[in-house]
């Protein structure tokens, strides 16, 4: 057995959530020691640089939970005219249409668009045959989640699942891997159509949260849970805006209806991508 299928074996005996919540816990804490000792360490093992961050003093930052959701100088980055931008900092992992309920994962990897999606397939029907983008945070990236295009709330479904690593070697070996994650599914109307945007925790991801609604997971639950909005109570988040945060990196999968959008040529599995940056354009 290659070292990478090992660190990927192990992933399925050590108990995932104990761990990521452990983790969260140090994370959180504001004890002045806990909180500088992991934020030098990790700032210097990814080579962190403040330039771009409002704060921009590391001994500033009351927890490492601080550190890591820290937000970006107004001016950071630029939002390009496109209709489609980046939501994240990140990598494009993969990118391209959705074969009716399969998207493509990795070599020899696809999952299922509506087990992604919560196990409904009414949520899912909007999205088969259309296109999809998976975009993996490293942890040195910008973990705020921010609007691709203006959308309206409709639904947001909290999926239980697992907690594997999504980083490449793990994406490789791990069937289904981001339809098996814990994981909050955004349901978006825009003037391009329906979009799905999906925040799929990973391990030692300790929170996922949403502007509108806080912390969505921990605590998780059993089953998977949808809130309803309607015209009263739907938040109207503007292309560009916050909408969400990982505290601790994981990874966004985006899902478009067939003939809406079409990827730019820039754009492709592997290539960096930076919040704000063109992605797409739409075809109505």
């Amino acid at each position: 057995m290659s070292l990478e299928k090992f660190k990927v074996a192990l992933q399925y005996v050590v108990p995932q959530h104990l761990i990521s919540r452990l983790v969260g816990k140090l994370a959180a804490s504001q004890n002045k020691f806990i909180s500088q000792t992991f934020i030098r360490l990790f700032a210097k093992n990814y080579n962190i640089q403040l330039n771009d961050t409002q704060v921009q003093n590391f001994s500033e930052f009351a927890s490492f939970n601080d550190f890591f959701t820290r937000a970006l100088l107004p001016d950071a980055r630029a939002i390009a005219d496109n209709d489609i931008v980046s939501p994240v900092d990140g990598e494009v992992s993969q990118l391209g249409k959705i074969d009716g309920d399969a998207i493509f994962q990795a070599k020899g990897h696809n999952y299922s668009l509506v087990t992604l999606l919560g196990g409904d397939e009414e949520n899912a029907k909007p999205y088969q045959n259309g296109l999809f983008s998976t975009i993996y945070l490293s942890p040195s990236d910008y973990h705020r989640i921010h609007m691709p295009c203006t959308g309206k709330l409709k639904r947001m479904v909290y999926v239980p699942g697992k907690l594997f690593s999504v980083n490449q070697a793990t994406t490789r070996n791990v069937d289904g891997l981001f339809a098996r994650n814990e994981r909050v599914v955004c349901i978006f109307d825009t003037e391009f159509g329906e979009m799905a945007l999906v925040l799929v925790g990973a391990m030692i991801v300790a929170s996922i949260e949403t502007t509108w609604a806080g912390v969505i997971t921990p605590p998780g639950g059993k089953r998977p849970f949808t809130w309803h909005y309607n015209d009263d109570n739907a938040p109207v988040i503007e292309k560009g805006q916050e909408m969400g945060r990982f505290k601790l990196g994981s990874t966004v999968v985006l899902a478009f209806e067939p003939q809406a959008i079409e990827f730019e040529d820039s754009v492709a599995a592997a290539s960096k991508v930076v919040l704000g940056q063109a992605l797409a354009n739409a075809l109505k």
